[in-house]
């Protein structure tokens, strides 16, 4: 038997096209420049670090070592020990919708807006 494709189907994949098109391009243009540079290490806060300020942050637990450096608005993870350097090779960030991770060491770098960010508030 041989299925029809019918004007409303089209019409329905078209706008299900465009619709997948303008949330891609809304969420690129949601990446934002931010301010502060938020390390934590096996999920707690590390430190909070400005992304004006050209600085290295050395991270030393037990045997494992994390260089982030940050210069002229970008950061990076530039050396680590841990085997694969995935973190290594992700490169410069600059925007609030990127994070870098090392698994292997239990560290992350993520850019937030301002202050850092928290998930809940208490009275």
């Amino acid at each position: 038997m041989l299925k029809v494709i019918k004007k409303a189907d089209i019409v329905l994949f078209l706008i299900l096209v465009a619709l997948g098109i303008a949330v891609t391009v809304m969420s690129l243009n949601g990446a934002e420049d931010g301010s502060v540079v938020q390390v934590s290490v096996d999920g707690k806060t590390y430190g909070v670090y400005s992304l004006n300020k050209n600085q290295t942050i050395e991270i030393k637990q037990d045997k494992s070592i994390n260089k982030i450096t940050i210069k002229d608005g970008h950061v990076q993870m530039s050396d680590s020990t841990c085997k694969n350097q995935i973190c290594v090779k992700t490169g410069e960030i600059s925007n609030t919708s990127q994070s870098i991770v090392c698994l292997p060491n239990k560290v992350m770098v993520e850019i937030v807006r301002g202050e850092a960010q928290f998930d809940a508030v208490s009275n």
